[in-house]
């Protein structure tokens, strides 16, 4: 039997639980708070401040009120000006109303000034003016941070690890601007720890480029998790340690508890769950309602053994509408016709197979015994979508 010792963020102590798989060591997410302040006096619901963002940036009249307590204007000229500023530069009203309503602020600033310079940056680097549009409007935090201090370091950092400017660029429009953080805070520390761990250099940019907001935690608390990871018995060279740290990271203490609990409640044991969580640390990281049902799926629709699953948590992984469901419908039809061997690894196969392979070695190869199968997934996945 595993057993881990769980630390509090404060390192205080925590009474022992006798299930050794609730001890583990989270991130404890704490809610971002606002730089902003309210003005002393709150606008009336018919300021010009308020009707403004209701019919110039599609604010609802609740949130029109309550950005209003923090922008005040009595007249269009500056928020003309900005929303004037994003359309010229090829900004969609779409795009335009979702920066407005995530940081209302922008219409009180000088956006030649505050804005521009950050726009131009990235289009120095190659990026056209559809993905700078694109990656601001997803990431419209970008434009509030320096462009000497946080977006310019963190590129050049960037430049340096990946060693080619052309993958910095691919990863910045991939990942939108939760690269360009500040990288001093978070990136270099904890990528030393990692190195320090030997984690190699690939997985430490695999993890980096595809999920950077895992960077976005304190040093101290980095390292314990990684430390938790080792107790656990990861191997830092392998790529389902960079796997479970995302996934610890995302995760509060009590999240886990509660899915740990709903494995047991389908009979997994802690030694189980830790052997699946090792295997593929993804099957933590849905929620609570996909976890339930797709083991409910799994074993009461398609009558796999609880078990079964908790040796292949890929299963855990794949969509319940988009793969589960319309695969094992085929794969019903053909079992009733006798036409595909029916256990339990025979569907596991089809479950995680490329969608390629599952259209060529099931769909296109019965379509004379089962014509109706093509259709059948077919509506299948309409219904999904």
């Amino acid at each position: 039997m595993f057993k881990f010792i769980c630390r509090t963020l404060h390192h205080e102590r925590s009474v022992a639980r006798a299930s050794p798989i609730h001890n583990l060591c989270f991130i404890q997410i704490q809610p971002f708070s606002s730089s902003l302040k309210p003005t002393q006096n709150p606008p009336s619901q018919h300021s010009f401040a308020v009707t403004y963002l209701i019919d110039s940036c599609g604010f609802s009249p609740e949130k029109a009120l309550s950005a209003s307590k923090y922008v005040k204007f009595e007249t269009p000229e500056n928020p003309d000006s900005v929303i004037a500023f994003f359309k010229h530069h090829g900004f969609t009203e779409t795009q335009i109303s979702t920066i407005i309503r995530h940081h209302p602020r922008f219409l009180l600033s000088d956006p030649e000034k505050s804005l521009l310079p950050k726009l131009e940056f990235l289009k120095s680097k190659g990026v056209s003016s559809t993905d700078v549009a694109r990656i601001v409007s997803a990431s419209s935090h970008l434009l509030r941070r320096s462009l000497e201090k946080q977006i310019i370091p963190s590129f050049n950092l960037f430049n340096k690890l990946l060693r080619s400017e052309e993958k910095t660029l691919a990863a910045i429009k991939s990942r939108c601007a939760d690269l360009l953080f500040d990288h001093q805070t978070h990136v270099t520390p904890n990528i030393e720890i990692l190195r320090k761990t030997s984690v190699p250099n690939a997985n430490i940019m695999l993890l980096l480029t595809n999920y950077p907001r895992v960077f976005k935690t304190g040093s101290d608390r980095f390292a314990l998790i990684v430390k938790e990871l080792e107790k656990m018995g990861f191997n830092p060279s392998r790529v389902n340690f960079v796997s479970a740290l995302r996934a610890l990271r995302q995760m509060t203490k009590s999240t886990w508890g509660k899915k740990v609990e709903i494995y047991k409640k389908w009979g997994w044991t802690d030694d189980e769950i830790l052997v699946a969580f090792k295997k593929q640390p993804e099957c933590m990281m849905g929620s609570e309602e996909k976890i339930v049902g797709v083991m409910d799926f799994l074993v009461n629709k398609m009558g796999l053994e609880s078990s079964f699953v908790a040796r292949r948590p890929i299963l855990l992984t794949l969509s319940l509408e988009k793969r589960i469901v319309p695969r094992c419908s085929v794969y019903q039809v053909l079992e009733s016709k006798g036409l595909i061997e029916t256990n339990g690894n025979s569907l596991a196969t089809l479950l995680v197979s490329s969608e390629k392979w599952f259209i060529e070695k099931v769909v296109d190869r019965y379509k004379e015994e089962a014509p109706e199968i093509l259709k059948l997934y077919k509506e299948k996945l309409d219904r999904a979508k």
